[in-house]
């Protein structure tokens, strides 16, 4: 394994069936680097090992008088000291080598599930948990895997240790041998509690962070009720809970490393008095006691390491279980994916909710719940279902959600109600995978962004005036190409209304088989709203067009209109015709409450199409008022 490789072009396939099974996977994904590091550190260990033997030859050397030893034990000590230096360089570089691959892995691979999931996974798991599994889990998870080698070369270095004393002295070597397993597990009946306060400490801590990331999304909307107080008492008292959890989290694993420090502290104590009285009888030489104290010395550093790993282990098989469970998030249930690299078409239906979008047709869809029209946006683009086991949309008779990623997404294109901007100009915004029908010129026509391109050549004119106040461009008789200007991150340089005119054309360039439009128009006035609606009947013509709205404006022109309320499509037909004949239509697009007396019911459309009224049918369209777009 090398740095160099990361990020990794492939990253693999984990196995997600349990934490357990998923922390294997790593250790196999890795197998070289871990035993790079158990050499090395079983070097560094053999090493520090070693020097209490060296250090009681030289004491006895001094003991018996003898120059030549003495200078043999210091050429030793000399020697491992070397390797000592080398051996805990080179490990401490293997481990941090295996942290940051396992950490790096995981992290492409819950990028990759982002990525395939989108809006998905925040709806199958929360947003701070998946935040949570991103960076402290993936955190808890290297700590894992680094400490194994360590553990491993530890374990090694204390068995050939105690078996050298057991031949070198018996005496002490025997308490040793009996004493250290014991010593290694006495802090294991302590390390359930302490994972289960650290376990609520997370979930206390996530929670946070979803109400942070909530409050700083909503904080304009806050601001203009005058809620910052509200939520940001609630975010302190969150975060007092946060804080109290960690207290008592770090009150016991203070006592698990009080047990760590004071029983082998103990049993060293009883080592150096038992030596003391065999040295005094003696029944060992002061080399010999010298030798046995500084290995007994060196075994605190191997049962450290044993309940390092201990921890490690506690925490990360908790967070490599939360890990496994968000990349274990499918798409589908189901195997056969028989249409691949195949586009389905013909008419888009949602089992779910009877929704039925004609192929080739300008269907409107109006919600009686705005909330659940982002929803419905979603799954109509296949993206997923609420729930498990909820059947998916489909087009032309085939699941979206049967079909590969690539493919679902080449058949529908969904453009939610708030679409984001990326930074760039104009010419790279509108630079997407299409199929060259509609060009970025009658894309911009049809989603009135005249006033856009004015406003960008401007800015262009201004970037490039001479420091002397002239214009190059327009001495030149030149116009600027508003394809060259930069747009801020997100759009932020422009109105709201112009940001939502881009996304459109942005849209309409990659000329979907099937698009779904999520209230395409909510930022703009009455009469571009108009001039949008027939642009986009008219450049869509031939295509299915699918767009959730209550705005007048766009109904009038659709072939084919549905209301969907609870969830459920409960009446098709024209618009103008659902204003006569449906008041719970006729409430929602007018904004007037039906009378008691007066809901007429409408039957569930059935699969195919109801026949659009004449436009000559003489029936009185209401106005929408107006909406006034942002100023920039």
């Amino acid at each position: 394994m090398s740095l160099r490789e990361i990020p990794y072009s492939d990253p693999g396939v984990p196995d997600t069936r349990s934490g357990f099974r998923f922390l294997m996977w790593l250790q196999r994904r890795q197998l070289r680097g871990q035993l790079v590091a158990t050499w090395w550190g079983t070097v560094f260990m053999a090493a520090i090992a070693a020097m209490p033997a060296a250090v009681g030859l030289a004491v006895q050397s001094v003991a018996d008088r003898s120059g030549k030893g003495l200078l043999g034990a210091a050429a030793l000590v000399l020697s491992l000291g070397a390797v000592v230096s080398a051996g805990d360089s080179l490990l401490h570089r293997a481990a941090v080598g295996n942290w940051i691959d396992a950490a790096a892995r995981v992290q492409q691979l819950l990028s990759r599930k982002a990525a395939e999931l989108g809006s998905v996974l925040t709806r199958r798991v929360a947003a701070g948990e998946v935040v949570a599994v991103s960076t402290g889990d993936v955190e808890k998870i290297g700590w894992f895997v680094e400490s194994l080698a360590r553990f491993f070369a530890a374990v090694l270095t204390s068995l050939g240790l105690i078996a050298a004393l057991m031949v070198y002295q018996p005496l002490l070597g025997l308490p040793v041998a009996v004493a250290v397993p014991v010593l290694a597990v006495a802090a294991l009946p302590l390390l359930p509690p302490a994972q289960k306060r650290a376990d609520e400490q997370r979930a206390k801590a996530g929670r946070a962070t979803e109400l942070a990331s909530d409050t700083v999304a909503g904080l304009r909307v806050l601001r203009g009720i005058g809620g910052e107080e509200l939520f940001l008492s609630r975010y302190r008292a969150a975060s007092q809970e946060v804080r109290t959890a960690a207290v008592r989290s770090a009150r016991m694993w203070s006592l698990i490393a009080a047990v760590q420090v004071a029983l082998p502290g103990l049993f060293l104590v009883f080592i150096v008095w038992y030596g003391a009285r065999l040295t005094a009888d003696g029944r060992i030489g002061v080399g010999e006691l010298v030798t046995c104290y500084g290995c007994m010395t060196y075994l605190l550093m191997p049962l450290r390491m044993f309940e390092e790993t201990a921890m490690a282990w506690t925490f990360s098989k908790a967070s490599a279980k939360r890990a496994a469970a968000v990349l274990a998030i499918r798409r589908t249930t189901e195997d056969g994916l028989s249409h691949a690299g195949a586009v389905p078409g013909g008419d888009l239906y949602d089992p779910s909710s009877g929704l039925l979008a004609p192929a080739g047709q300008f269907t409107a869809v109006v919600c009686g719940d705005p909330d659940a029209a982002g929803v419905l946006a979603d799954r109509l683009g296949g993206h997923s279902p609420d729930a498990a086991g909820e059947p998916s949309t489909r087009v032309g008779g085939v699941a979206l959600d049967e079909l590969p990623l690539e493919t679902a997404r080449r058949a529908v294109l969904v453009q939610d109600k708030d679409p984001v901007l990326l930074s760039g100009t104009l010419r790279e915004l509108l630079d997407v995978p299409s199929s060259g029908g509609v060009s970025a010129e009658r894309a911009l026509e049809a989603a009135q962004c005249g006033d856009v391109l004015s406003v960008l050549a401007q800015s262009l004119r201004t970037v490039a005036r001479r420091a002397d106040g002239q214009d190059r461009a327009a001495e030149n008789g030149e116009a600027a190409d508003p394809m060259a200007a930069r747009l801020t991150e997100r759009g932020r340089s422009l109105s709201g209304g112009q940001r939502q005119r881009l996304a459109l054309a942005r849209s309409l360039v990659a000329d979907p088989p099937v698009l779904v439009l999520d209230e395409p128009t909510s930022a703009v006035d009455a009469h571009t709203e108009a001039r949008i609606a027939q642009g986009l009947r008219r450049l869509r013509e031939g295509r299915t067009t699918v767009v959730l709205t209550s705005s007048p404006l766009l109904l009038d022109r659709a072939d084919r209109v549905v209301f969907v309320q609870d969830g459920a499509a409960v009446a098709a037909g024209g618009h103008r015709e659902l204003l006569g004949t449906d008041s719970r239509y006729r409430s929602v697009v007018t904004r007037y409450e039906p009378d008691d007396g007066a809901r007429t019911s409408a039957p569930r459309p059935s699969a195919s199409p109801s026949p659009s009224p004449s436009p000559s049918t003489p029936q009185a369209v209401p106005s929408a008022e107006p909406a006034i777009e942002e100023t920039v």
